[in-house]
């Protein structure tokens, strides 16, 4: 369990969690609409871009994700009355007025959120033309707002989405998939909203904040095709049901139709804005370390792969600024964001982030340096845990720490040694955030 942070004696460790905090609560919807979003007299103003709301019959609001609830709430306190309906799919609900918090399930979808999901579907599909749909999208939305497509049933996207998870596909090889398997993903919300105006109020936890990757991209065109998701299947080698086989290999044949794509006039009245991103969680993580008297260092806010792997690669930036101040002079923190990925081999607990810190602390010859890694939803892989913090004496006994790698158990290793960075849920989702204190040399 994550101790409280004042409790924390040595203090690279303390900023380490610092640095998390105020990563996590910059990211917060509440922080960010406040910020990014506002009235000015009847315009709704999103980052400088307007929205007379007098021109409209009607404001509905419609969407899902980790961040939802929270994001819905925040956006009651902007718009008040003027939203006339709404709904937003969620597993981390709040208390909200105006708009209905629904219920579902992540990282694995669930009936409940079929049913919610349905519900989202038919709020945007009673938009009128003269209305505006603002569409709130966070991370966490692929599994949230599951609409299994013709042929396919829940049991069939549970058992794809678990198979995709486990094979080590990047996320935009898995929501290639999941949109050809959807009635919403893939720009089918947009269309279910036209000919209605809809402003997509966006969390990204995608690198490179790509519209149609995040959530699977319910109100971006789509370029992906049967075709791909098929050669995503073959690439992972993923076992997926009988149905799902048959519905793409159907809809490479013709048989159905691709997702709608940029030549769509659905999309013609969508505009979308990205409100917050890994940056945003990167940048108040910084002001922390520059506030301890650290000189921050953003490394990147893309790195992806198999989190062992990127570990090491950081784990060696982080050395050579201890060792030679190269890329920055010591006290320094190194911050990146990103997305990795994990194939899973044996079946412990844990995800991406814990086994980042795990293998970072294994490879870090420096004992002084303190690794910490997070998924800011509060949620890593399938333990209770949101990451884990480190030092190079946290991989001791070496074998030890290897063979909970070996067998995708960072989760229980990291634990057992007060090493577990818990949250709970953040109500937020901008991606993973991954901190290295470098002392003084």
């Amino acid at each position: 369990m994550m101790p409280e942070i004042g409790s924390v004696a040595d203090p690279d460790r303390r900023l380490a969690l610092e640095c998390v905090a105020a990563g996590v609560r910059a990211a917060k919807p509440a922080t960010v609409i406040g910020e990014r979003v506002s009235m000015d007299g009847p315009e709704l103003v999103v980052d400088g871009h307007r929205y007379d709301l007098d021109d409209y019959d009607d404001v509905v609001v419609v969407g899902g994700g980790n961040a939802a609830a929270t994001a819905a709430s925040a956006l009651e306190d902007v718009l008040g009355d003027r939203i006339d309906r709404g709904a937003v799919v969620t597993d981390n609900p709040t208390e909200t007025d105006r708009i209905e918090v629904l219920p579902g399930d992540h990282p694995v979808p669930s009936e409940r959120g079929v049913e919610s999901t349905r519900q989202i579907l038919e709020l945007a599909a009673s938009a009128g033309p003269g209305d505006l749909v603002v569409a709130l999208v966070t991370g966490g939305g692929s599994a949230l707002m599951p609409a299994p497509a013709d042929g396919i049933d829940l049991g069939d996207l549970q058992t794809t989405t678990e198979a995709l998870l486990a094979s080590g596909a990047a996320i935009d090889e898995i929501n290639a998939v999941r949109k050809h398997c959807s009635d919403l993903k893939g720009g089918r919300l947009a269309a279910a909203a036209a000919p209605a105006t809809t402003v997509g109020l966006v969390f990204s936890d995608v690198v490179g904040n790509r519209l149609d990757v995040i959530a699977s991209g319910p109100l971006t065109p789509d370029e992906t095709t049967f075709a791909d998701a098929l050669g995503v299947l073959d690439r992972y080698d993923v076992d997926v049901p009988d149905a799902v086989d048959a519905r793409l290999r159907r809809g490479s044949d013709g048989e159905y139709p691709e997702t709608p794509d940029a030549g769509d006039p659905a999309f013609e009245s969508v505009s979308q804005h990205v409100v917050a991103d890994s940056h945003t969680a990167m940048d108040a993580a910084a002001e922390a370390a520059r506030e301890a008297g650290y000189d921050p260092l953003v490394l990147s806010s893309r790195v992806r792969g198999e989190a062992r792997e990127a570990a090491k690669a950081l784990a060696g930036v982080a050395e050579e600024c201890a060792d030679t101040g190269t890329p920055v002079e010591p006290p320094a923190v190194l911050l990146s964001g990103g997305e990795t990925t994990v194939t899973i081999r044996g079946d412990g607990v844990g995800g991406p982030n814990q086994e980042f810190v795990l293998s970072a602390a294994l490879e870090l010859s420096e004992p002084e340096i303190v690794v910490a890694a997070v998924d800011t939803d509060g949620v890593d892989g399938n333990a209770e845990a949101a990451g884990g913090i480190a030092t190079s004496a946290t991989a001791e006994p070496a074998d030890e720490a290897r063979a909970a790698l070996d067998d995708n158990d960072a989760g229980t290793y990291l634990e057992r040694r007060d090493s577990a960075v818990v949250t709970g849920p953040t109500g937020t989702n901008v991606n993973d955030l991954r901190v290295f204190v470098v002392p003084d040399r």
